[in-house]
């Protein structure tokens, strides 16, 4: 897993500026963002769950895409958002925007496909179904689909998908993921770069095979039953070999999907059109109906928001994929019936909590009495409400991962402004009334109030609170040590993909602390250690879910983290448009399906 920061873009600067509020991993900013949004009641969004996250067939893999009721092909659609897209490249991706708008031309193995009801499938993208292992895990098959080529007209091959993975070994490639180059090199323990360079001195990994020009077998070096997932990530988009320009191929990628760039202007504007030799029979997941997308960045969400309420010109047929509504006018838009109509709503897949240290918390009821505390409803009010923050959350995971289970251990829900009287009954339980509790805090003024409220909640019941604000430039630097001075301090999560093992063994593994690990409530409990070993051994997908699931639950009764918010999404787009969805993978509005009325 890596760090939020470098998926997501930081949960401060984003809220700040009412865009996405997603931040990767534990890189996020300390302790979310500046309550911007003008007070009072708020209505409810819908924020849905993903209703199920399942491994498709071979049937479920072949194209075209369901036709949409009522959509039609044709027009421009523009795009209004803040940034430009960092990267094009797909192994330089990580960013959730830059792999947002890749999904246009980029394609990989496996990809997600969706349906109206927020059922969500890993099925093949260029590849015929989903993968086949017969070993557990260690050794991957995929057969690529008839009729996929690039936009030159020549096919893509078992060769591209080689040496799209090889090139990733390249030093000028940091960005990215790198799960599968750790894992197909002979020992993983050492850095995979020193025992493979990439393609370019001519020499090839001989851990992927091609028996054939349809034929891709991954050899990796240890179990990974949910490496499917893994190769669906666009950091593992196919590249051809013959169009590959090495550092050029960032601003100029070549298409594989239904668009093509044919003008980018860093920081103004990006301009695509139709990829010819694009079959939508080879693609059950794109539609692309639009026939061309004109892109603006420069705009901010204050900006967007005005623009999409005033809906007018070519604004009409404009969405954003991450800009959302700026929080001064989260009520305006709450309150007007028309851009409600028009309005993408959802979960992303970014938990925050906050850490508790279980080194220097060693009493599991003490912890407890922390959770069972935590004003949890104050902070969120501190914060702008659930509109700008997300739902309360009450478990590890996302409900946007396989296997999520809700469950509410500690009454959160019931009582979110949290519970004195019943946490200092586990602190007199525990022989700990009165005792110290060091809370570190990114010194903002937002953060301020949240110390305020949270010292005033945990002296109710009984502790004895000292605060310690951090420079928010070296927050992590901080936090990050093994021995810390602190017991609590915020974080947050996202999974890399929506499977458990990305969502919970990088925090929870207690073999994997170090400093500056993303384990920062340094637990180190066995049962969960070897939990996390059964689960990843598990080749079912569901089957991995509950049991993943089960140790979401381990986690929370052994009181290691306090559940702060589930993060959700609230955007606008333009009354022209069809098809505008949330993607809750991405955690932001998807292209996909759109089309102009």
């Amino acid at each position: 897993m890596r760090s939020h920061s470098r998926r997501y873009a930081s949960v401060t600067a984003v809220l700040a500026i009412g865009a996405l509020a997603l931040a990767g991993c534990a890189k996020g900013g300390g302790g979310g963002a500046p309550a911007t949004a003008a007070g009072g009641s708020q209505k409810p969004l819908e924020n849905k769950a993903v209703s199920a996250i399942a491994v498709g067939t071979a049937d479920d893999s072949k194209g075209a895409a369901p036709e949409i009721p009522g959509a039609k092909s044709g027009g421009t659609v523009y795009m209004i958002d803040r940034d430009d897209f960092s990267h094009l490249d797909p192994g330089r991706i990580y960013l959730n925007y830059n792999s947002s708008v890749s999904e246009l031309f980029t394609r990989r193995l496996t990809a997600y496909k969706h349906d109206d009801s927020g059922n969500i499938k890993l099925v093949g993208d260029l590849a015929t179904d989903a993968g086949t292992t017969t070993d557990g895990g260690k050794t991957w098959k995929f057969t690529l689909k008839d009729g996929v080529k690039w936009e030159d007209g020549t096919p893509i091959t078992s060769g591209d998908i080689k040496y799209s993975f090889e090139r990733l070994f390249a030093d000028f490639i940091t960005e990215g993921p790198d799960y599968a180059e750790s894992w197909l090199v002979p020992d993983p323990k050492k850095p995979f770069r020193d025992q493979y360079k990439g393609p370019y001195d001519g020499k090839e990994l001989d851990t992927i095979e091609t028996p054939d020009d349809k034929t891709v077998v991954f050899h990796l070096n240890g179990l990974h039953p949910d490496f499917n997932f893994t190769v669906a990530m666009t950091g593992y988009g196919a590249v051809p070999k013959a169009h590959d320009t090495k550092q050029k191929y960032d601003k100029q990628p070549f298409s594989a999907g239904p668009y093509k760039i044919v003008s980018h202007v860093t920081d103004k504007s990006m301009d695509l059109e139709r990829n010819p030799n694009w079959d939508k029979n080879t693609d059950s997941i794109r539609h692309a109906y639009p026939d061309k997308f004109h892109m603006e960045f420069g705009v901010q969400a204050q900006q967007t928001t005005e623009r999409f309420l005033a809906d007018t010109g070519n604004d009409k047929n404009a969405f954003t994929f991450h800009n959302a509504v700026a929080a001064e006018r989260v009520q305006e838009v709450l309150g007007n019936a028309e851009a409600m109509k028009r309005s993408v709503q959802g979960l992303t897949p970014f938990t925050t909590f906050y850490n508790i240290n279980t080194k220097r918390i060693t009493d599991v009821n003490v912890r407890k009495a922390i959770i069972t505390a935590w004003p949890a409803k104050q902070i969120q009010q501190i914060e702008g409400g659930e509109i700008n923050t997300g739902k309360i959350a009450t478990t590890v995971m996302s409900p946007t991962v396989l296997g999520y289970e809700p469950f509410d251990l500690y009454g959160k829900l019931k009582k979110p402004e949290g519970d004195p009287d019943a946490a200092k009954q586990l602190l007199q339980q525990a022989g700990k009334l009165n005792q110290t509790l060091v809370y570190a805090y990114n010194q903002t003024p937002t953060q301020e109030k949240i110390t305020v409220a949270i010292k005033e909640a945990l002296t109710k019941a009984g502790f004895n609170v000292v605060a310690k604000p951090l420079n928010p430039a070296t927050y992590y630097d901080a936090i990050g040590p093994v021995d810390n001075k602190y017991d609590v301090y915020w974080g947050g999560w996202a999974a890399d993909w929506p499977t458990g093992s990305t969502a919970i063994q990088p925090q929870f593994d207690g073999r994997l602390i170090t400093d500056n690990s993303p384990n920062y409530t340094h637990l180190n409990d066995p049962a969960i250690n070897d939990a996390i070993d059964k689960a990843n051994a598990i080749t079912d997908a569901a089957a991995a879910g509950k049991a993943w699931a089960a140790i979401d639950r381990q986690i929370m009764e052994q009181a290691a983290i306090v559940p702060e918010y589930y993060q959700t999404y609230f955007g606008l787009y333009g009354s022209g448009l069809g098809g505008v969805k949330m993607d809750p993978i991405e955690g932001e509005q998807s292209a996909l399906d759109i089309w102009v009325k």
